[in-house]
């Protein structure tokens, strides 16, 4: 596939994303033709973001071997490795390629789906439509006076702490979401919720939606099944903490801020 002008592409197999190498480090390849060429029955998806040029994504069955020119990285890696807007780039890529392979059939009435728009399929059968998926969570940051809720969750990748998050039910609000969560996990109460801010989060397809809260009562009871460990922390006595491409990390970065 050629195209008029340069774009970028991005390329993932399965979690790993093609990067060109350079004297200064890496980048996402920038060109007119596809750097790895396209099977026959490969889907190049055409996307954007907002006011941003448009870019091509696809996926390869098979890793690329380190060479010369490419290497494949973990989306996670490469938010040090690329600008900003490519990360974000990348992340939609790799949601929609996601998304495009689990839902290749109607679930209706079982026939093929086909592409509508870039975002969405319409059914060959029963004329269906359906949309990209974005799984929403919520993330809280617990303030006790002059200390904050940390937590250690038990599919962490690691010794450090995070905060309180989980996914938004049917029938709740966020707020709502975060009352249940910071309860279900910890058994406390809070008050004051306040939102934050947001980030897709890619990994496949969320939007983490960030809030600060201040504990209203209740003791730590942790549920077990969810969490390893938690306790409030000073910013003298602060473990381990996510890293910065993360919504906990900004709030707790906001956190810091303040107290200082």
């Amino acid at each position: 596939m050629n195209t008029k002008e340069k774009r970028y592409w991005f390329i993932f197999c399965n979690d790993q994303l093609l990067l060109e190498k350079t004297k200064e480090g890496y980048r996402v390849p920038y060109q007119k033709e596809a750097p790895i060429p396209l099977s026959e029955w490969t889907r190049v998806h055409e996307l954007a973001l907002f006011d941003e040029q448009p870019f091509y994504a696809y996926s390869i069955d098979k890793p690329i071997v380190e060479n010369e020119v490419y290497a494949m990285f973990g989306l996670r890696a490469s938010f040090d490795m690329i600008p900003h807007t490519m990360y974000l780039m990348a992340g939609k890529a790799q949601e929609i390629i996601f998304w495009d392979k689990n839902n290749r059939y109607c679930p209706v009435c079982g026939m093929p789906m086909k592409f509508h728009t870039a975002i969405s399929k319409r059914c060959t059968g029963c004329g269906k439509e359906i949309w990209a998926t974005v799984s929403t969570a919520i993330i809280v940051l617990v303030r006790k006076g002059e200390e904050i809720l940390l937590v250690h969750a038990r599919n962490f990748r690691g010794d450090y702490y995070g905060l309180v998050a989980g996914f938004v039910e049917t029938g709740e609000t966020l707020e709502e979401c975060v009352q249940r969560e910071v309860f279900e996990e910890t058994g406390l109460r809070v008050q004051n919720i306040r939102y934050f801010g947001s980030q897709p989060w890619p990994y496949p397809c969320g939007l983490m939606v960030g809030f600060t809260a201040d504990y209203a009562s209740g003791e730590i009871k942790l549920q077990t099944s969810e969490l390893s460990a938690g306790k409030f922390f000073t910013k003298e006595n602060l473990p381990d903490i996510p890293g910065k491409m993360s919504m906990a990390r900004m709030l707790i970065d906001s956190w810091l801020e303040a107290e200082n």
